[in-house]
């Protein structure tokens, strides 16, 4: 069955990465239900905070839920959701699972993160025993929401089914050009923003022999080695807002060395601000940099960075300014399931 348009609807969103986290998926779950509560839904979002929680372990940062099970069940029984979506795969994700499936609940899954590469630089743990696990998890949903069409392809060569596209957007009221002089570091100022841990590559920029500075905005796991190994690159720590947005326009190129990102929201976010981004020619960048254009893609990443700086930022604002969060929430809900079942079988598993 397809719902009326104009319909309200009560949606839960459940899902392990949630604030105070600091990463793209954080970013993207707080916009999307922003969006949805303006469109008019009551929107919960199921997160760690609502849990008693243990540190994740070699990343105390991120927080887990203790044996959720029971109080979930319970807070999900008592909002009675006419829409269920799991947006990852985690130990919160595990037990909204557990509850649809013992309960006969149609629910969504979205797949945020390469967890498969991700899991296999932390941990001896093949690629494919990853893939198994993920690709029971999303079957039993009736679709799995994915940002791009690599990243389709890629789930599907994996087995996975019922994919759809959910895009992203950018919040151009803060992600716009700055005043170059907010940074008085030699130039030109190779940017990036984000975690600072071994799933990014970040090594690869910081030892590429590059002019001017590095400057890396964020922090996690590795930033201390990191910045014992390169003392010259400078470390801000985490930046927020305006004051991110700020650090980002006053560089002059955005360096994206991750190959374990499934879409790379901060690139766009650097593209409003008016910098290309030179990353590698992997999923996530080839769907969000036009080669060439808002950025360089290549194998050589020192090529990359230094064909980018000679690129017009004003194309890149441009191009950014046509993404926007609501446009994207629209076709989050428009993929939604009702919990009574929809168009969509759903898959066992």
């Amino acid at each position: 069955m397809s719902r009326p348009q104009n319909t309200t609807m009560r949606i839960a969103i459940v899902t392990d990465a949630w604030k105070p986290q600091v990463n793209g998926v954080v970013t993207t779950l707080s916009w999307t239900a922003k969006s949805l509560r303006d469109f008019g839904h009551e929107v919960k979002v199921f997160g760690p905070d609502r849990f008693r929680t243990f540190p994740l372990p070699s990343y105390p940062e991120i927080r887990l839920a203790w044996r959720p099970y029971k109080r979930l069940s319970e807070e999900l029984r008592d909002f009675r959701p006419e829409c269920i979506h799991i947006a990852t795969e985690g130990l919160l994700g595990i037990a909204a699972r557990r509850y649809c499936r013992r309960n006969k609940l149609v629910f969504t899954t979205s797949y945020h993160t390469q967890f498969p590469q991700y899991v296999r630089k932390r941990a001896p743990i093949p690629i494919n025993t990853s893939y198994a696990f993920l690709r029971r998890f999303h079957l039993a949903a009736a679709r799995t929401f994915v940002a791009t069409q690599s990243q389709q392809d890629e789930l599907e060569k994996h087995g996975f089914r019922n994919i759809v596209r959910w895009g992203r957007g950018v919040d151009t009221g803060t992600f716009k050009p700055g005043d170059k002089c907010f940074l008085y570091y030699p130039r030109p100022i190779w940017v990036y923003a984000g975690r600072i841990a071994v799933e990014k590559g970040l090594e690869d920029f910081l030892e590429l022999s590059l002019p001017g500075t590095k400057l890396l905005v964020g922090d996690g796991p590795d930033r201390q080695s990191l910045e014992n190994k390169w003392p010259d690159a400078v470390f801000t720590g985490y930046k927020f807002g305006s004051d991110l947005a700020a650090h980002m326009a006053a560089g002059d190129v955005f360096v994206f060395p991750s190959r374990t990102d499934t879409f790379g929201l901060v690139m766009i976010e650097a593209m409003a601000c008016g910098l290309p981004v030179a990353a590698y020619p992997v999923t996530g960048p080839i769907n969000v940099v036009e080669s060439g254009v808002t950025g360089i893609l290549d194998d050589d990443l020192k090529r990359a960075a230094m064909l980018a700086l000679e690129l017009d930022p004003q194309v890149c604002i441009d191009h950014a300014r046509q993404l926007s969060w609501p446009n994207a929430t629209r076709q989050f809900e428009e993929n939604l399931v009702p919990v009574a079942g929809d168009l969509l079988p759903v898959q066992t598993g």
